[in-house]
């Protein structure tokens, strides 16, 4: 595939946080591998109107609040396309509950942060806001 190097595919993602705030939630796929919630942002839709669409078709969860501006912005190749660059763009978002409907998107929640990312088998962005994720700005 010959992708321009000026291409990336802009994923827009929920930075759902713990009750703590120092945790955030991540999804486990079908595969088994654990990812943000959200998706790829539709051509013409803003994060405010994608993301409550991907977040109940992913886990069948109400999206109650999604922050005006980004918390992380960040780059990742992607792992099943070679030379594929990913954006992700993350933005605080409040659910209405965690009671999740199961899909081959999401099999299963978890909370994360650096002090247990090591017991999860992450999609490469995953890693990235790890270790991007600092508590003390979401106080």
């Amino acid at each position: 595939m010959d992708i321009p190097e000026c291409f990336y595919r802009i994923s827009v993602k929920a930075l759902v946080l713990n009750d703590t705030r120092d945790k955030f939630l991540i999804t486990q796929e079908e595969d088994g591998r654990w990812e943000l919630p959200g998706g790829g942002l539709d051509w013409g839709e803003t994060p405010q109107s994608d993301l409550p669409r991907e977040l109940m078709e992913e886990m069948g969860l109400t999206a109650t609040w999604i922050a005006d501006h980004p918390a992380y912005f960040f780059t990742v190749e992607s792992s099943s396309v070679p030379g594929l660059w990913i954006c992700n763009v993350l933005y605080e978002t409040t659910l209405k509950h965690l009671d999740f409907t199961p899909s081959d998107e999401c099999i299963a929640i978890d909370w994360i942060n650096k002090d247990n990312a090591d017991k999860f088998d992450l999609f490469p962005n995953v890693p990235k806001i790890v270790e991007l994720f600092d508590p003390e700005r979401h106080i």
